[in-house]
């Protein structure tokens, strides 16, 4: 830089200096007035979901913003739909027996064949979704709601009420899911009920930890304080003002466990000590074809492995975009 500058005096007249640089032009009021005419505000605003007034619109700009979750959502809507109409929507009855069409491959007539005991695949597969979005929701209903009352219990309490819940928290919490699920079927016995109250104990310790966090957090609030000052009962400050402030981590935390409960179901169905026999359960029909006719028929294993993958890829996508949509710090 220096050489340069010293080149230029060279060549300059004796007694002129060089010229300065000229500076940079500083904006004026009508370049940035023209700027922001040039903004297409309707657009932005649209973009930023201010239109969104109604119920519709507001559903339709959360769909466009969340493709993923949409897609989880009608995949979920899809199967709930399939479980109320399975009487309408199957074609034949999942447990008639007709062995001269035994392991026929999917045609017209039975569009995804039959088993070993000539009973319709689809058919199966469609009444299968009840026991799985039954044992799906009930188990994550239960185990959400005893979670929901031990963890405001013992936030809110706190002392040696917090100390007794959150130590046996952590005896429950110590075993993963599929094992504590395995021992209290075992020691139930294989029926839908006991299946629900097996998958829903293991989920207790995970929905009373959420709670009682948000529980901690909550109870030290001004409106808290407010109204234990007016005299309000501890139960109902609780239940009226700590309990609806926690719903919304509680909601996303459900969406997300049901895909893991029908997975479980699916898991402990295909050990023999989930559902019964002769009802439809999509881990047992894998468990009845996935060694002796995987080859041989390899229907029996595809079809019930589809339906089992796309109810918990639909229930995570939709958690997934619901905790975007309900937590702030996951906005962009």
């Amino acid at each position: 830089m220096r050489g340069t500058l010293r080149e230029r005096r060279s060549h300059l007249p004796c007694g002129e200096s060089p010229s300065p640089q000229p500076s940079p032009r500083k904006r004026g009021e009508g370049e940035d007035r023209a700027d922001m005419a040039a903004i297409d505000y309707d657009l932005e605003l649209r973009r930023a979901g201010a239109h969104a007034t109604g119920g519709w619109r507001r559903v339709l700009f959360l769909a466009q913003r969340h493709v993923l979750g949409a897609a989880g959502l009608i995949i979920m809507t899809v199967f709930v739909l399939t479980a109320i109409f399975a009487d309408f929507i199957a074609r034949y009855d999942p447990l008639t027996v007709d062995s001269a069409r035994a392991l026929a491959r999917p045609s017209w007539a039975h569009w995804m064949g039959t088993d070993s005991f000539g009973r319709d695949v689809f058919s199966r597969i469609i009444h299968g979704a009840r026991i799985s979005l039954a044992v799906g929701i009930g188990s994550t209903a239960l185990g959400g709601t005893i979670g929901v009352i031990v963890g405001l219990t013992s936030g809110y309490l706190s002392g040696w009420v917090d100390l007794v819940f959150q130590r046996v928290s952590d005896v429950l919490q110590a075993l993963p899911l599929l094992v504590l699920a395995l021992i209290m079927t075992a020691a139930l016995g294989p029926s839908l009920p006991n299946v629900i109250i097996a998958i829903a104990i293991p989920l207790i310790p995970t929905v009373s930890r959420v709670t009682r966090a948000n529980t901690l957090a909550l109870r030290e609030q001004p409106f808290v304080e407010a109204a234990k000052s007016i005299g309000m009962s501890e139960m109902r400050i609780a239940l009226r003002h700590v309990l609806p402030n926690t719903l919304a981590p509680l909601i996303v935390l459900a969406t997300a466990q049901l895909g893991s409960t029908i997975l479980t179901e699916a898991s402990l169905s295909f050990l023999g000590l989930g559902i019964p026999e002769p009802y439809p359960s999509w881990g047992r029909m894998l468990s009845e074809s996935a060694a002796e006719y995987v080859r041989t028929a390899p229907w029996l294993v595809i079809f019930p492995g589809i339906a089992i993958s796309l109810a918990v890829f639909g229930a995570n996508l939709f958690g997934d975009a619901l905790r975007d949509i309900l937590d702030p710090r996951q906005r962009g």
